[in-house]
């Protein structure tokens, strides 16, 4: 597997699935809390059985528009096509279509980059302890999780066998460069995979996002680019350190720990696509966590502007720092890159 055949095949899926209708066959998984149908697709029939979830978060809205893409390609694939002879897929484009649709208006179409006013202006997102991440049930008996949550773990408790691979696709407001999380058990053998999502996000004329949280939440830095992926513990205990008890409690296990919690051993996966993208570091050594809250200071500072009619000023300001949207072509490709890499890893 080289960076040339992975990006082949992801112009390949997407020129044939682009744009269009959903395909067919999708399982109606339940309704959102207002009522929005969270539809799923099963494609395939290989030994190695593959989950993929995106929109968790309302306002990461790339990796709901890849998994269409992959829905589409997927459903109009002969049935011997390797893709679908060697893997089972289960994808979920959209786990939060209340949140897709409160941030409509500035989503970007297949192809082209965020607008970064427009991002800043409209961007909303659930408050810590109510995104859908962190919202699957702690039981069968859960009925106080999000209608979502337990509408996919119904769905994904129904396989008849574990899951080898799960990836929940993510995105971030700014950073340096694409950032890849993982379970902790196969960081050791992961080095294949870390390799290749390097290679790709450079044959990109990226950076990736180097950053050590020390352990934050739960992110503990693998190497360059990749870090441990958190649980809802640690997300709790975060909460609790900071003498937020309320919040603390609202955690509920993950997307990754509710496939885990079905058996086997999973490889879980979650890239982290950058909207914006900061000026290169072309530091040897990685981030801090002090660095990041920095720029995140300066766009919230950079919002209020925008929200009191200084949008042609904030734009040029942005140009002059050096923040860029990162083209959501190459998000997608870098998602597929992780997942094919994932699944070379576990088959």
């Amino acid at each position: 597997m080289s960076v040339e055949s992975l990006t082949q095949e992801f112009e390949a899926i997407r020129a044939a699935g682009g744009v269009g209708d959903d395909p067919p066959g999708a399982a109606e998984l339940g309704h959102s809390r207002e009522g929005r149908p969270v539809r799923g697709w099963r494609f395939g029939r290989g030994d190695v059985r593959i989950s993929l979830v995106a929109g968790c978060h309302a306002d990461e809205p790339v990796g709901p528009a890849f998994l269409r893409t992959l829905a589409r390609a997927l459903g109009g694939r002969a049935d011997e096509d390797p893709l679908l002879v060697d893997f089972e897929w289960w994808i979920v484009p959209h786990a939060n279509p209340d949140g897709e649709a409160r941030n409509a208006a500035w989503s970007v179409p297949l192809g082209d980059a965020v607008d970064p006013v427009a991002y800043l202006t409209g961007a909303v997102r659930e408050l810590p302890g109510d995104d859908v991440e962190f919202g699957f049930p702690r039981d069968a008996g859960d009925e106080a999780a999000r209608p979502e949550n337990r509408a996919l773990a119904d769905w994904w408790r129904s396989a008849d066998a574990p899951f080898h691979l799960h990836a929940s696709l993510h995105g971030m407001a700014v950073a340096h460069g694409p950032w890849f999380l993982m379970e902790q058990d196969w960081a050791p053998r992961s080095e294949s995979l870390q390799r290749i999502c390097a290679a790709a996000t450079a044959s990109l004329g990226y950076e990736l996002h180097d950053v050590d949280r020390g352990g934050d939440k739960g992110f503990w830095r693998i190497g360059p680019g990749f870090t441990t992926r958190p649980d809802s513990r640690e997300m709790a205990r975060y909460f609790r350190d900071h003498h937020d008890e309320a919040t603390a409690s609202r955690f509920r296990p993950s997307s990754m720990e509710m496939i885990r919690s079905l058996g086997g051993a999973p490889l879980t996966l979650v890239s982290e696509m950058p909207l914006l993208l900061l000026p290169p570091r072309h530091e040897p050594t990685p981030a801090t966590s002090r660095e990041l809250t920095d720029w995140h200071g300066r766009l919230g500072a950079w919002q209020q502007r925008i929200l009191a009619g200084e949008g042609d000023a904030v734009r040029d300001e942005l140009h002059r720092a050096g923040i860029r949207a990162m083209p959501v072509a190459h998000q997608m490709l870098l998602q597929w890159t992780m997942i094919r890499a994932g699944a070379a890893l576990v088959g």
